[in-house]
């Protein structure tokens, strides 16, 4: 990667990100998760509580509205890198080092 610029160093890091997240989701398990399995398997499952933001668009690793749920969950997760990129970014031009002035 000889000569690469730094925006489109980020590009297409946002771009395989969003590859893997949008694509690779299609591929993952709908069984249950180790905690979700050990609880079902102990008997305390049902005493579980939903999560206070359980109502949000995207609670569930999906986008709410949406039936197919390998498309929701992809769709989840494009979104999320593009939430964690915007805030991300917002916070390293928040903390970068200004340019000292010479005069």
């Amino acid at each position: 990667m000889k000569n690469l610029s730094t925006n489109k160093f980020i590009a297409a890091g946002f771009l395989v990100a969003a590859i893997l997240a949008g694509g690779a989701s299609y591929y993952a398990s709908a069984n249950p998760d180790g905690l979700e399995k050990v609880a079902e398997d102990v008997g305390f499952l049902d005493s579980a509580k939903d999560s206070a933001v359980a109502d949000s668009p995207l609670a569930d690793y999906g986008v709410a509205g949406i039936d197919n749920a390998r498309v929701s969950g992809g769709l989840a997760g494009i979104l999320g890198i593009i939430a964690t990129g915007a805030v991300g970014g917002a916070l390293f031009m928040f903390i970068r080092k200004k340019p000292i002035d010479k005069n």
